[in-house]
C-alpha cells in the first residue's frame, strides 16, 4: 500500500482508533490526529486568551502534552473532550503566568475602552465581543466560549472543567448576563 492511500484510510478513522494506532507505534497516527483537531485547539486558545502571539506556542504545547500522555487516555471520554481539557488547562497556565508577570512588571494589557470617535470609524463586532469575552472572570469565559463559541454540549464541557452540568449552566447564564452588561454601551452598534 503506498503512502497516499495509508493516509486516506487514516482520514476515515476514528479518534479512538486512530490512539490505538499511535499507542500501538503508529507516528503518522499522531499527525493525523493533531492534523484533524489543531484548528479547533487554536481557536480555543484565541477566544479564552484573545489576540495573542502565543496561539502558536501554546498549541505546540497542548500537542506535547497530548503526546505524552496518549498512553494513559481511558477510553471513557471522547477525545475531543479530552484534548479540550488539556488546552483549557494550558489556558489557564499562560493566564496564570501573565498574572505573575504583571505583577512584577508596569505592563497594561489592553482594554475594551474604545473612544466614541474610534467605534464610528472602526467598528469591528467580532473584535467588539471578543474583547468583551476576554473581561469575563476566567470561571464565566471558558464555559461561555465552549458552549456558544465551540458548540459544546453541558455534558462535555462539565466533563472538560471537571464540574457539575449545573455549575456549568449557571456559569454559561452569569457569563452572558455579564457580557450583557459589558456590551451595554455598544446597543446601538450591535443592533
Amino acid at each position: 500500500m503506498d503512502e497516499l492511500q495509508s493516509q486516506s484510510i487514516f482520514m476515515l478513522d476514528d479518534d479512538f482508533s486512530l490512539i490505538k494506532k499511535f499507542n500501538e507505534g503508529n507516528e503518522f497516527a499522531f499527525k493525523t490526529l493533531v492534523h484533524r483537531h489543531k484548528e479547533k485547539v487554536r481557536n480555543i486558545i484565541y477566544l479564552v486568551l484573545g489576540n495573542t502571539d502565543q496561539i502558536d506556542d501554546i498549541s505546540q504545547n497542548v500537542f506535547i502534552s497530548v503526546y505524552k500522555n496518549l498512553k494513559f487516555f481511558r477510553f471513557e471520554s471522547l477525545f475531543t473532550t479530552w484534548l479540550h481539557r488539556i488546552t483549557v488547562n494550558k489556558c489557564r497556565d499562560h493566564m496564570r503566568r501573565v498574572k505573575i508577570k504583571n505583577f512584577f512588571t508596569s505592563f497594561s494589557t489592553d482594554e475594551i475602552d474604545i473612544p466614541a470617535d474610534e467605534r464610528e470609524h472602526n467598528f469591528d463586532i467580532h473584535e467588539l465581543v471578543r474583547k468583551a469575552v476576554a473581561e469575563l472572570p476566567e470561571k464565566l469565559k471558558i464555559p461561555l466560549v465552549l458552549k456558544d463559541f465551540e458548540g459544546f454540549s453541558y455534558q462535555e464541557i462539565a466533563e472538560a472543567l471537571n464540574t457539575e452540568v449545573g455549575t456549568v449552566k449557571s456559569r454559561i447564564f452569569r457569563a452572558r448576563e455579564g457580557l450583557r452588561k459589558i456590551l451595554e454601551p455598544y446597543k446601538e452598534e450591535l443592533l
